[in-house]
């Protein structure tokens, strides 16, 4: 299981999912508070995932939103 930042419906998320070759499928999600990570490693993470992932998340399903 792989996890990374992203943006889903405005809010910061740490996003769970698993990937096999180019296919993706979202396992969770959970909201969290950028505050939470004090390091510059981590501050850095968030700010290069979340330029690079943003979704909606609806009825069960995660789309991505252009940007």
């Amino acid at each position: 299981m792989n996890w990374c930042f992203a943006i889903i419906n405005n809010k910061l998320a740490e996003v769970y999912f698993k990937r096999k070759g180019t296919n993706v499928t979202f396992i969770g999600h959970c909201y969290v508070d950028a505050a939470e990570y004090k390091t510059q490693s981590e501050q850095k993470a968030i700010k290069e995932d979340i330029t690079k992932v943003r979704l909606r998340y609806s009825k069960g399903k995660y789309n991505p939103i252009k940007h």
